[in-house]
């Protein structure tokens, strides 16, 4: 099978294996690009792709940026691979072999003990660490980084509780808000020169709204397919 072959039919099956989960594809992580991330209650799943046609070459790299991010990892191999995918990774993450007709588990993964929630939290917007701050009663430390936030978020919080309330925030994450929306306007004076035009609360420049869209759709949304009814 050929990656994009094992993607619909790998999703259908966590669909019901899972029962929610929403499908993250091609998300960087650290030095990585993950094929899948499964967001389900209370945690991540990393899925890394190996078709038929792949090899293993990059697969050591892969393994531990996903181990830094996930909670749990697995290794989706074609049916040429199943009989040597266990030599290629660490015995905590589980396999999962798919041919044209099925897609089975062949072990299942073990809880990761090389996640670091401090890379893990890396996977949450600005403005939902903001709610994250306002959820708990914690401080809004205005005009702080990012990563301050995150650092001061990490210390003050459970680990179970923040996890819950990161993989809720990302479960209904919306990602067309950067789709719309208004963009500062420039003017030119007599010397050529393009100052901003008197903006309104919110109004932001297209360099702002450009990034925001790419960091929103760094990641490619399948659907949350929490919709769907097991039969």
């Amino acid at each position: 099978m050929l990656d994009q072959d094992m993607r619909e039919p790998l999703f259908d099956f966590l669909d019901e294996y899972y029962g929610k989960i929403r499908i993250i594809e091609e998300k960087i992580i650290l030095s990585s690009r993950a094929d899948v991330l499964g967001v389900i209650d209370g945690g991540i799943v990393g899925f890394e792709l190996k078709s038929d046609h792949d090899t293993y070459a990059r697969l050591k790299t892969q393994v531990a940026d996903y181990e830094k991010v996930c909670d749990l990892c697995y290794l989706v191999v074609g049916e040429s691979h199943a009989k040597h995918a266990a030599e290629h990774v660490p015995e905590y993450w589980g396999i999962i072999v798919m041919n044209e007709e099925n897609v089975t588990v062949q072990r299942e993964a073990g809880t990761n003990p090389n996640l670091k929630m401090k890379n893990q939290i890396q996977l949450m917007w600005k403005r939902e660490l903001d709610q994250i701050l306002e959820k708990n009663e914690l401080p809004k430390y205005k005009g702080k980084s990012k990563e301050f936030i995150r650092e001061r978020i990490l210390m003050k919080m459970d680990p179970t509780l923040l996890k819950k309330q990161m993989t809720d925030m990302i479960f209904e994450r919306d990602y067309t808000i950067f789709d719309e929306g208004p963009v500062v306007k420039f003017r030119k004076t007599k010397t050529g020169v393009r100052v901003k035009k008197k903006r309104s609360p919110g109004l932001r420049t297209k360099s702002s709204v450009k990034a925001d869209r790419a960091r929103a759709h760094t990641t490619h949304y399948i659907a949350s397919r929490k919709g769907k009814k097991k039969k």
